[in-house]
């Protein structure tokens, strides 16, 4: 009898009952916005802003209304402005590009490994051209983060990191998102912690926080910020920052704190399931797994794999056996986007250059889901069903 998975890639796991207890107490009182305060009250965004920093390591945070806002008012608050090219990875999905385009300025794409990560000798070549680099750590893959930041260093680049794949990882130690000048996270139902939308900006930078808070809509209500500088580095700048109103609100920052106090937890369930899932693949003929270096701690939210100079007919009929199965896989290599997969050439208004190496690996990617609603049988089922298509479709190739 041939196996078939009925689970869902998009159902998340409940709420925990302390957010949806906290929501409850939100809608009640009815005090959403962040800055609408009783008297002696700390609004649950403050309070969050505080927990992430905490959890980071970093001084500052402010909480957003997306992760694609955070990274959008991250580039602002370093001056990014129209007409000016920005850095960023070719592997990535579109809120990336389309935070530097809503500047008016330009993504410089720079090319992808077969580990997933960006081409640290195509950096290389290519960081005379911005002096920002928006690095992507694309379905949570870290890469040498010593030598990009060496590489950035020495061109005068600051790194703006993308970690809404990442919240929880570290590389040697370090939390992603503490190596660049600012981060940006995202909690959208799909990432680490799940609000429906939202989004973190960490820095330690006094002047960058304090821009960044202003442009989130603080308006002159600052002080009520959770983790924010003094307020002499908001005294040049606050009538000259635009009000860009993009502010979390009390329910979901509610919804999202029990999340952390829990997220390293959740870290090691979700590696759990990668761990099946990748020695289930490993070894199976026509698929290469993505090795990860010892350096990286990661978060299994996702598992990618690389049919590797495989044409396009192939490939696809791994996608329809697959799909038939009750396995949905994503990939990176067709002529158009569909759903939420794109690839650098179709962000025409990012007037993107040909990158024939970067396609050769685009092309192979295959990309899955992890939720945390699949058990540990289900990840290994999942891969017994990969592997039997990929390995009958390889055959007859």
């Amino acid at each position: 009898m041939t196996e078939r998975f009925t689970g869902s890639f998009t159902q998340q796991e409940p709420i925990p009952e302390a957010g949806i207890e906290a929501a409850i107490a939100v809608l009640r009182h009815g005090r959403l916005h962040r800055y609408n305060l009783a008297e002696g009250e700390t609004s649950e965004v403050a309070l969050l802003e505080q927990e992430f920093a905490a959890y980071t390591g970093a001084k500052y945070c402010v909480a957003v209304a997306s992760g694609g806002y955070a990274m959008a008012t991250a580039l602002r608050a370093l001056g990014v402005g129209p007409g000016d090219k920005v850095l960023s990875n070719a592997f990535t999905l579109a809120p990336v590009p389309g935070a530097i385009a809503s500047l008016g300025a330009t993504p410089v794409f720079v090319g992808v490994t077969e580990a997933l990560t960006i081409d640290l000798d195509d950096l290389e070549l290519k960081a005379a051209q911005a002096d920002v680099l928006l690095l992507s750590h694309m379905r949570g893959h870290i890469c040498d983060m010593d030598r990009l930041m060496a590489i950035c260093d020495g061109a005068g680049v600051r790194v703006v990191e993308d970690c809404a794949h990442t919240m929880g990882a570290h590389w040697n130690g370090v939390a992603s998102g503490r190596h660049g000048v600012m981060a940006a996270y995202s909690c959208q139902t799909y990432k680490h912690m799940n609000a429906g939308e939202g989004g973190l900006l960490i820095t330690d930078d006094a002047d960058l926080a304090a821009r960044a808070v202003l442009l989130s809509g603080s308006y002159m209500l600052y002080e009520r910020n959770g983790a924010v500088p003094e307020p002499e580095a908001f005294e040049a700048i606050k009538y000259q920052t635009p009000n860009i109103s993009g502010r979390m609100d009390n329910l979901r920052a509610a919804i999202l704190r029990p999340q952390l106090a829990g997220l390293d937890r959740q870290v090691a369930r979700w590696n759990e399931r990668y761990a099946v899932l990748e020695d289930g693949l490993r070894d199976t003929p026509g698929l290469q797994v993505i090795e990860r270096p010892e350096a990286e701690h990661y978060v299994g939210s996702s598992i990618q794999f690389l049919l590797l100079d495989w044409s396009e007919g192939p490939v696809r009929e791994v996608l329809r056996r697959c799909a038939q199965r009750g396995v949905e896989l994503k990939w990176f290599g067709a002529a158009a986007p569909m759903g939420f997969t794109s690839k650098y050439d179709q962000w025409q208004y990012a007037e993107p250059k040909a990158m024939p190496a970067t396609d050769r690996i685009l092309g192979g990617i295959l990309d899955m889901r992890v939720p945390l609603t699949f058990n540990l049988e289900d990840c290994a089922l999942i891969s017994r069903i990969i592997r039997s298509e990929v390995g009958a479709v390889f055959q007859s190739r």
